[in-house]
């Protein structure tokens, strides 16, 4: 039997969400068709739809007129419709479901689906956190090309007293930096809020991630906030009960007020001054590094990269790069990217260099692979790794790791948090370039000649 899944969610989350949610289950129920509706309404997401009914499922169904997570259904037959259209007709959107072939995955589809599979199954303070992030890298990509664009007219050219002035270039760092970075921190407070509490949580998490920018206690303020804000909002959620005809208040203005209220009062009398000053040595220890820390630094964060590739470990050294952008601090994000496009490339290039170590279908994988390095897709590494682990993660964990050293050491800096081999053609994105680029290319041969000499002849095998 084929089993259909679906996703309901309208922008009020009130009363549309769940009646096109019935609709569905009836329509399927009338056709004895299995079928699962996740619904993600003012009260937060129920009946969440789990990566094992991801990769089972048939088809999926989204009725939905707002954001939704899409990225999770890389790879399946999707039917996208607004709310009111599942509500209309649910029977055609089911037979429509059922009549679709199953889709052939090829090389970079089944990378994405790993991708989605591992953003579904992230749970806890993880899966709040990257929620927070993934929303957050936007503005601090936009932002951070935007402003390296700005320094074609002059490092200083933005600056009003600076000899070299344009009015150009002071809108340009009015748009990246004024704009899109000063909202990173509360978008990423507000994410993580929202991931916990649904709607309810991300006033307080905004507001609260806010007064972490303005109060100066950067990224690791506004992560602080958005926990805060978020389990402040379920809780506040989970225990204030009013009769029916009064429930719609407590989404809409019960718990965003009271919320926000109490995490506005502890981010300045409680938490905002402490934790800058925690931001502030941090800030003042990664600039002054010596030539020593800064290599075993990079170190750490290149083996970091290439460890899980995209999992856990992957990201959190990604997410302290990129939180340290809104402090100035690029030297980090630059070891970071380039560990982080070292592993694909390396694969890539050991299919080349000894390629009966290899099967036709490795190989031809290797190209797609290339590809996915060079634009900072670690994830393009996860088959390799899948089908021989012992031998390919330690060459690629050596190979990323003298990567994020060399970029340390170079002094390599990049302002913008992703783009891979792309933004390396924006003047004043990365700082030293062609070191930077020499640190990628020995840290590719470095994964390449490792895997040669670690893996085996297939036909040994």
């Amino acid at each position: 039997m084929k089993k259909i899944l679906a996703v309901t969610a309208c922008p009020t989350g009130i009363a549309h969400t769940y009646m096109a949610a019935e609709a569905l289950q009836e329509a399927a129920k009338q056709k004895n068709v299995e079928i699962k509706v996740e619904t993600r309404g003012a009260v937060g997401v129920e009946n969440e739809l789990t990566p094992e009914e991801i990769r089972e499922a048939h088809a999926i169904i989204l009725a939905v007129d707002v954001d939704v997570n899409e990225e999770r259904f890389k790879g399946k037959n999707v039917i996208k419709v607004g709310v009111a259209e599942a509500i209309k007709d649910a029977n055609a959107l089911i037979e429509q479901a059922i009549s679709m072939k199953a889709k052939a995955v090829d090389y970079h589809e089944q990378v994405e689906a790993i991708k989605a599979e591992r953003s579904a199954e992230r749970t806890g303070v993880y899966k709040h956190l990257m929620n927070g992030v993934s929303n957050m890298l936007p503005l601090v990509v936009a932002g951070g090309l935007i402003i390296a664009i700005s320094f074609i007219f002059g490092i200083k050219a933005f600056d009003p007293n600076d000899p070299s002035y344009n009015p150009i270039a002071k809108a340009l760092m009015d748009i990246g930096g004024g704009s899109a970075f000063a909202l990173m921190v509360p978008v990423l407070a507000g994410y993580i809020a929202f991931s916990i509490a649904g709607k309810p949580g991300l006033a307080p998490g905004l507001v609260g991630g806010m007064l972490a920018s303005k109060i100066g206690a950067g990224f690791l303020g506004g992560i602080i906030a958005g926990f805060l804000a978020g389990y402040v909002a379920k809780w506040l959620r989970d225990y204030i009960k009013l009769p029916r005809n009064f429930a719609g208040l407590v989404p809409i203005l019960i718990i965003p007020f009271f919320s926000t209220l109490i995490v506005g009062l502890l981010m300045i009398f409680v938490i905002g001054t402490p934790v800058k000053s925690i931001m502030d040595a941090l800030t003042g220890w990664l600039t002054n590094l010596s030539s020593a820390n800064a290599v075993i630094l990079g170190l750490i964060l290149g083996a970091m990269m290439a460890f899980d590739m995209g999992g856990p470990v992957n990201k959190t050294a990604y997410t302290f790069a990129v939180g340290l952008l809104g402090s100035n601090v690029f030297a980090p994000m630059a070891a970071v990217m380039a560990a982080g496009m070292t592993p694909p490339l390396g694969l890539w290039l050991a299919t080349l260099i000894a390629p009966k170590k290899f099967t036709n279908e490795e190989r031809e994988a290797g190209k797609a692979a290339s590809i996915l390095g060079i634009s900072f897709i670690t994830e393009g590494a996860i088959p390799f790794a899948a089908a021989d682990p012992f031998r390919v993660i330690p060459a690629i964990v050596a190979g990323s790791a003298v990567t994020g050293a060399l970029s340390m050491y170079f002094g390599a800096t990049l302002r913008a948090p992703h783009g891979g081999i792309f933004v390396l053609f924006i003047p004043n994105a990365v700082g030293n370039l062609l070191m930077y680029t020499v640190s990628i290319i020995v840290g590719t041969i470095v994964t390449a000649l490792l895997v040669s000499v670690l893996k085996t002849r297939k036909n040994e095998q």
